[in-house]
């Protein structure tokens, strides 16, 4: 639940729940198969509880693509529209987009839509988990979903059934990660991995699980000699050899110093990054770090430019490790596995060269700092479990493999075309779709949670109107 937790609706607070690994966290860490450290939400309101609040569309020949243009009127009743200088639309260049914390510095998340829903018509079961989809198939050579077996918060085990009718259907909503490993749990996906769980085929379906892509981030932290205001990421260059540029910054991204360590975004890590490679031994680590404890908030002035893989070609496959949903399943995204991502990488890096040394950012450069010394500092910091390469100059491809990262924008497992229809319902079952980002081969737009919104919305309207429909018939 996020409301009352002021580590997820305060700006200020930003990284806590991410670097928070106590099982009552709403954030949950995952490492992928490539040693790159991640997380998934579970809370209320998924990962806008815990994201840094960028706000911008899609780009229009993506939703014409996946044909979301059809329903206009879908589109329009969203109401998500160009305010005050600002542009939701996506285009190449450079653009200032909305964010979904308001200028007080409170998060808005998408739990906040509940509130436009009829309460009559709806129950939250906030403690709930879901075990696995039950399955009738009543002779039929389509097996039709007829409800749930859920957990609750204390482990009991409960069972909710659709009624009968041929409107009702079940909706997964578990995100990336989640979804395909509902459906694989439920005896949807390859019959021979399923079975090696012990668990029963209701439908050998191979694509579950397949086309994992992860959008690759980079990040250079770097250090300012003047005090910067907090502020997470709204500037985004989109250029036009397939690259985002974008940057967040403050004296901290959290709160305490316990949330300095969740990754490239963390200050500690970034100020790390400018101790030189060859004088970080162990003892002189723990030094820094008693000292950095000590500091006062201004010894972390600076921010990062990140650069991030618009539609990546590599991809990779997830897996059950075991039949405990809460546990994580494994997942390998196969980062820079395809030459084009990895040469894309190596020009942002390459453009985050040229803004940190362009006169307009440099009273915001330490002058004495070299870019190539920040290279060298972030090649070794601790941000993820790849081994470093540390003899000396690197190059950027090498520097790109060794520093990579997460943005949290990881999609597929569930694809229109391949697992579920352009309806979103199921391949081969009835009653039963997915709608999220498991379901995008691309992940659209700098940022993509307005699009998941969308997503929602759209869908909601079109299954509402298709149920009017067939009522008057």
């Amino acid at each position: 639940m996020p409301y009352g937790n002021p580590n997820i609706i305060n700006i200020a607070a930003f990284g806590i729940p991410l670097a928070d690994v106590s099982p009552s966290s709403p954030s949950q860490r995952f490492i992928s198969e490539d040693g790159v450290i991640n997380a998934r939400a579970r809370v209320l309101g998924g990962g806008s509880c815990l994201n840094a609040g960028f706000y911008t569309r899609a780009a229009p020949e993506y939703v014409s693509v996946v044909g979301w243009d059809a329903v206009r009127e879908g589109l329009l009743e969203v109401g998500v529209l160009p305010y005050n200088g600002f542009t939701y639309d996506h285009f190449n260049g450079s653009k200032i987009g909305g964010t979904i914390f308001d200028q007080d510095g409170k998060r808005h998340t998408a739990a906040d839509l509940l509130e436009y829903a009829n309460p009559s018509l709806l129950t939250v079961l906030l403690h709930a988990t879901v075990q696995n989809i039950l399955f009738s198939t009543n002779g039929t050579s389509r097996p039709m979903a007829q409800g749930v077996v859920f957990k609750d918060a204390n482990g009991t085990e409960h069972r909710a059934y659709l009624i009968s009718g041929s409107k009702n259907e079940i909706i997964i909503s578990a995100g990336a990660l989640g979804s395909p490993q509902l459906l694989m749990l439920s005896g949807i996906g390859p019959a021979d991995h399923l079975k090696s769980h012990n668990i029963s085929v209701i439908l050998d379906q191979p694509s579950v699980g397949q086309s994992m892509k992860d959008n690759p981030m980079n990040a250079i932290f770097v250090p300012s000699p003047l005090p910067v205001e907090v502020s997470l990421i709204q500037v985004v260059g989109i250029t036009k050899f397939g690259s985002y540029i974008e940057a967040a910054c403050g004296a901290q991204f959290a709160a305490t110093p316990s949330s300095r360590d969740y990754g490239i975004l963390s200050p500690r890590i970034g100020q790390l990054s400018t101790v030189p490679p060859k004088q970080r031994t162990p003892e002189a680590i723990a030094k820094a770090i008693e000292r950095m404890s000590k500091l006062e908030e201004s010894a972390f002035r600076g921010g990062v430019i990140i650069e991030k893989i618009m539609g990546p070609i590599s991809s990779g496959h997830l897996e059950l490790v075991d039949t405990n949903i809460n546990n994580n399943p494994s997942v390998t995204f196969n980062y820079f596995q395809d030459p084009l991502d990895l040469q894309r990488c190596v020009d942002g890096i390459r453009l985050i060269g040229d803004v940190i040394e362009s006169r307009s950012f440099s009273k915001f450069r330490t002058s004495d700092i070299t870019f190539q010394r920040l290279l060298n500092g972030t090649e070794t910091a601790p941000v993820n479990l790849l081994p470093k390469h540390t003899n000396g100059r690197i190059s950027l491809e090498q520097f790109c493999k060794d520093t990579v990262t997460t943005i949290w924008h990881f999609h597929g497992g569930c694809l229109v075309g391949s697992v579920v229809d352009h309806d979103y319902k199921v391949i081969g079952i009835d009653a039963l779709r997915v709608i999220d980002g498991s379901t995008f081969d691309y992940s659209p737009g700098t940022n993509r949670q307005v699009t998941v919104m969308m997503l929602g919305r759209y869908m909601g309207l079109k299954i509402h109107r298709e149920r009017s429909d067939n009522s008057t018939a």
